[in-house]
């Protein structure tokens, strides 16, 4: 098990980002949350297997149809947070 953050940047608020990645994660069997923030960008914390992070990753390179991502900064964390659930955090 793993912990790593990710920042999303480009056309991701309004388009339905956050509600898919939370389709995205449960399908790939991740822990966590996924929150706009004010910048503009959408920022995730991830629990789960490489393979799993590895998916997500790449999940979130391409975004939802009407997301335009121009880049995915990844740093990973030894902390884990053993979360429940993947939700969204307003």
């Amino acid at each position: 098990m793993k912990h790593i953050s990710i920042r999303v940047t480009g056309k991701v608020q309004g388009v339905f980002f956050r509600a898919s990645a939370v389709s995205a994660a449960q399908q790939i069997g991740v822990r966590g949350f996924v929150r706009n923030e004010p910048d503009g960008s959408v920022y995730l914390e991830v629990e789960g297997s490489d393979e799993q992070l590895n998916a997500l990753v790449a999940w979130c390179k391409i975004g939802p149809p009407r997301a335009r991502v121009d880049e995915v900064q990844v740093n990973e964390s030894i902390t884990l947070y053993h979360f429940n659930d993947f939700k969204i955090i307003r």
